[in-house]
């Protein structure tokens, strides 16, 4: 993933962005493999380093994992086409400008521990049915019928050793144009607009207090 300097996320950033952001894909590449197996998930972030996750006993990813327990789980999210006119600088016809995408995106490289014991397994299930629907009523695992399941899935605990990080939104833009692009976001009020145009305004605020550097002479 090609990340500039201006759609640098730092650690707040991403973090908040997954506090807010429990789907992605786990991606698992094994060795000698012609093409990784890629997994939609629900997970749980601890906020820190650790993931949990589980999924069912026949899933494909086991065998990549056993292979080499390592992966990839990435997020997307807060997407939106950018179309050509909004894209063109300020002053510059409108059929000039070069249409892109606007989005954030999180992805954790990770150490990979399989989880069969049933207790772990239990507490797995129970961290994510608290992070999901606390407060529901819903009986901690294991009910009896639970523990008939239990052995139907496995779990996951990813231990986070890197991060790459982008939200792109304009940062390469000056402050006039991204002023612009921000309005046209809430005029056209489609999907995930307003949720891009709140990074774009939020990032612009961020990027208007660093201060500047001293020209160099």
């Amino acid at each position: 993933m090609l990340i500039h300097p201006w759609d640098e996320a730092d650690e707040e950033e991403w973090r908040g962005f997954l506090a807010e952001h429990d789907f992605g894909q786990l991606i698992a590449g094994g060795r000698d493999r012609d093409l990784p197996v890629v997994v939609p998930t629900h997970f749980v972030f601890d906020g820190d380093r650790t993931v949990w996750l589980h999924l069912a006993r026949p899933n494909p990813v086991w065998a990549p994992l056993a292979e080499h327990p390592r992966a990839v789980l990435t997020v997307v999210d807060d997407y939106v086409y950018a179309p050509a006119r909004w894209q063109a600088p300020p002053g510059t016809p409108p059929e000039q400008g070069v249409p892109t995408s606007f989005y954030a995106t999180v992805q954790l490289a990770c150490d990979v521990r399989v989880v069969d014991d049933p207790e772990e397994k239990a507490a797995v299930l129970n961290r994510q049915l608290a992070h999901f629907e606390p407060g529901s009523g819903r009986a901690p695992v294991p009910t009896e019928a639970d523990r008939r399941l239990l052995s139907g899935l496995r779990a996951l605990e990813l231990t986070v050793t890197g991060v790459r990080a982008k939200f792109k939104y304009a940062g390469n833009k000056q402050a006039e144009h991204r002023r612009e692009i921000a309005a046209g976001l809430a005029a056209r009020a489609g999907r995930s607009d307003d949720r891009a145009r709140a990074h774009l305004l939020r990032r612009s605020e961020r990027a208007a207090d660093r201060p500047t550097r001293p020209a160099q002479r």
